[in-house]
Order: structure tokens, then C-alpha cells, then sequence
């Protein structure tokens, strides 16, 4: 095989499906890729799963795969996934229910366990990277520690002939690294640190899906995107040597640039000269990113380290309850009726004994993005919103904060719209992360057919 072709199917659990249907039915494509897991993403499927077993996986995997895997069976295209975030076993169960429904008998699923370090962190009781305090200063309020994993485990699984390959915290662009591993028998030592690293890259470009094909890249007027509203998810072209283009399904939505290339690839980098994955450590400051014809873009010449002898591990850690209120004021005065309705809920609280442990009140199309730092409105607004959240130890308390936003309009100023009020209470999960030496995890394939 001179290259193997890449489709980017998802950049979140929330993204859309028909990009993904597209790349699958006219992208000539042999893999297709699916991230699904944000920073937060793997936490509150914890959640889910600690209130049902069964639960814990991307919501909206039947929805995802049902119209695709009779693309996929058709054409021969793998499919590779963390979807499976916090219960990969139990997304792998679905998966088998769904293609017994479709008639896609003989597909084998592969199941990826092992980033699931819980057990491994309370023993080593490393320090957190953002408090300098060990891992056990949390407590009981510790709901999830998840290792990134990197490719080899997926390339376990192609070998052993996995149609689907489904994981939980496997790392964003180890996802796509793993077929041109398995296609050009790629491995992990000085000899291919350089091809690693190439890959890794790609993957990175085509993690966020829509981002290089022109999604959040649009500036109406600077930088103009074709017909966004039926964006087309990108497709890499990898070469033996792991240089790489970077594609799209002709005819659909967006556009392939060096822009758009460029701005993902520098998305989320830190260091140019050190991004680390679980495979391989990445230098991309030599690296040549070149248009080679409409909606086509090469990436050359980055470079590969040692993989790094310790791998992050995310930590879910359980900090209380938000309660929140937002309501919207319109017309003259609309801005002074705001801060008065601000001022009756912040002494409301005060009133009834609620004391949040962090309270916020924007004002929504004048300080809600960039507070404190905004500069007074030029004009009168006729139309402003009021957010007010506070954050609790207690469900109820975070349920008043909630409570008194929905009550202003029979209690506070004048001119609240009242169809355009919400409120709520949610579960707050903490994102931090710490690290661990990488032989601490362990990684299992176990694949299953379809009978």
C-alpha cells in the first residue's frame, strides 16, 4: 500500500453525522476515525455510569452508527473510537446489538480496556499538576482517573483483525497514528521516531474534525468559508514515510487550506518543539505546510523524539453543584433593570443563608465574555440578559441560587422577557491531571464477532 486514507468522522460526542456519512459513502476512504471525549467528556460519562452501570458511553453511538456501519461493511472501511469513554464494555455490547439489527454478520469488534487507573493512582499518589498537592488531598470527591493511551493497543487489535476498535481514554491523535502503524508496520523505536511523529501531527489535524476543513476559522469578510452550513470533515492521504495531505470529499462544504491546516495544527500545542503524545514526542518547527491545489494541503517535515516515560492522566474530581438563572430584560432601561434584578438576588442569598463558595453576575452582551475588563456600552442597549450562578457544596443551596433568578419576574424590575428564562442545577466534576510512569498501564484487547 503506497498510502492509506483517513477519515476524520467526529471532533466531540455532540458533532454532526452527516460529514461522517458522507466521508464513509464518497470518500474513498480505508479508516474512519471518531473522537468523542473533550477534556470534560470522560468525567461526566463517570457520572452517568455511577448512577446506572449500564451507562457511561457516548450517548449517541445508535444514533452515530446506524445509518453508517452498512456504509462501512460495504466498502470495507474500519471504524476507530474512544466513544466507548468510561464503559467501553458496554459500548462494545451496543455495537454487537446494532449490527445483529443491521444483518452484519462476521464483524469483529475490539474492545479496548486498561486507561482506567484508579486502583494505580491511589496507589502511587502522584502529585496534581495544578495544586502540587498528592492525588489523595482529594479525598472521597476522586470519581475518575483515566490514562491517555496511545496506538499500539489499537494496533493490537488490527492485527487481530478488528473491524471496529472501540476504547475508552485512548489520545486524540493516537486514534488516526494506529492505521498507518498497522499499514506500514511502523514501530516504536529510533527508527521510525520521525514517521511516529508525522502521524501523530496528522492525527492532531484531523482530531477536531471540522477545524481543518474550516470550522471555527470563519471571519466573514477576512476569512470567508464556502457553504459551512454542510461542512465536509477532512480526509488525510498518509505516505509510507508519513508525510501526509490533508483532503476533503469533493464538492462538499468548506475548504482545505494552508489556513485552516495551520491553525489546527497549532491548536493546543505549547511547545513547537515538544508536542507530547503517549507515542512519540513531536517537533514540528521545521515543518512545511504547502498548498498543492484546490482544497489540498501537504504537511512535511516534522521531526520525532522518544516516546515520554510518563503518560497524563485526567482526574475527575466532584467540587459541588452550580445553580444557575438566566433571564433577559428588553427595552428602555433595559441595562439599569439588569443590575437592580443582580442586586435583589445577591441580597436575596444573603437573605435566606445561601453562601456560595463563588458567585458570578454578567450581564449577557456586556461583561459576560470579557468581565472584568469591558468597557461601558457606547450606546443604551434596549436589549440585555442577566446570568447569575453560583457555585455550592449542596445540591439545595445551588437549587435556591436557581430559584431566585426564576422568581424576579413577579418579584424584581420590570421588562423581563418571560419566554426567554432558564434555569438549573448541575453537578459540578473538576477537570485536573497528574502523571504516571507509562509501564504502570496496561492496556487489553479482547475482540468479539458478530454471530
Amino acid at each position: 500500500m503506497r498510502s492509506v486514507r483517513i477519515g476524520s468522522g467526529s471532533a466531540s460526542a455532540e458533532d454532526r453525522i452527516e460529514p461522517a456519512l458522507e466521508l464513509a459513502q464518497y470518500g474513498d476512504i480505508q479508516y474512519l476515525c471518531f473522537d468523542t471525549l473533550s477534556e470534560k467528556e470522560i468525567q461526566t460519562a463517570t457520572l452517568r455510569k455511577r448512577r446506572n452501570p449500564k451507562e457511561g458511553f457516548d450517548n449517541h453511538i445508535e444514533m452515530r452508527l446506524e445509518p453508517l456501519l452498512p456504509l462501512c461493511a460495504q466498502w470495507g472501511i474500519k471504524l476507530i473510537s474512544n466513544m466507548g469513554s468510561a464503559n467501553p464494555r458496554g459500548a462494545v455490547q451496543l455495537i454487537q446489538k446494532l449490527c445483529k439489527k443491521l444483518g452484519l454478520k462476521g464483524l469483529k469488534i475490539a474492545c479496548i480496556l486498561g486507561d482506567d487507573v484508579r486502583t494505580t493512582v491511589a496507589k502511587l499518589d502522584p502529585v496534581v499538576a495544578e495544586t502540587g498537592q498528592p492525588v489523595s488531598a482529594f479525598g472521597s470527591n476522586l470519581m475518575s482517573a483515566n490514562a491517555y493511551i496511545g496506538a499500539d493497543v489499537v494496533v493490537t487489535a488490527l492485527r487481530q483483525g478488528a473491524d471496529i476498535v472501540i476504547g475508552g481514554r485512548i489520545s486524540d491523535a493516537s486514534l488516526y497514528l494506529a492505521p498507518p502503524m498497522y499499514e506500514f508496520g511502523w514501530r516504536g523505536d529510533d527508527k521510525d521516531w520521525d514517521r511516529l511523529a508525522r502521524g501523530i501531527i496528522v492525527g492532531h489535524i484531523l482530531e477536531c474534525a471540522g477545524h481543518a476543513t474550516g470550522g471555527n476559522f470563519a471571519d466573514p469578510g477576512y476569512k470567508d468559508v464556502p457553504d459551512p452550513h454542510r461542512l465536509g470533515f477532512p480526509i488525510a492521504e498518509i505516505a509510507r514515510n508519513g508525510d501526509a495531505v490533508i483532503t476533503k470529499v469533493p464538492g462538499s462544504g468548506g475548504i482545505v487550506t494552508t489556513a485552516t491546516v495551520t491553525e489546527q495544527l497549532l491548536y493546543e500545542m505549547g511547545d513547537p518543539a515538544n508536542y507530547i503524545e503517549p507515542d512519540v514526542i513531536a517537533d514540528i518547527t521545521e515543518a512545511r505546510v504547502e498548498q498543492q491545489g484546490k482544497d489540498r494541503v501537504s504537511v512535511r517535515g516534522v521531526r520525532g523524539k522518544t516516546r515520554p516515560a510518563n503518560l497524563k492522566v485526567s482526574l475527575g474530581v466532584l467540587e459541588g453543584f452550580i445553580g444557575e438563572g438566566v433571564l433577559f430584560f428588553g427595552g428602555p432601561g433595559a441595562v439599569e433593570k439588569a443590575k437592580l434584578a443582580g442586586e435583589i438576588v445577591t441580597k436575596r442569598l444573603d437573605l435566606i443563608g445561601v453562601k456560595p463558595e463563588e458567585l458570578r453576575v454578567d450581564y449577557i452582551g456586556i461583561n459576560a465574555l470579557f468581565h472584568p475588563h469591558t468597557a461601558p456600552p457606547a450606546a443604551p442597549l434596549r436589549e440585555v440578559g442577566l446570568r447569575v450562578a453560583g457555585r455550592t457544596k449542596a445540591r439545595a443551596d445551588a437549587a435556591k441560587i436557581a430559584y431566585e433568578v426564576y422568581a424576579l419576574p413577579t418579584n424584581g424590575p420590570s421588562g423581563i422577557s418571560a419566554g426567554a428564562i432558564r434555569e438549573g442545577v448541575t453537578e459540578v466534576l473538576g477537570y485536573y491531571h497528574t502523571f504516571i510512569p507509562r509501564e504502570r498501564v496496561k492496556p487489553t484487547v479482547t475482540v468479539v464477532e458478530v454471530k
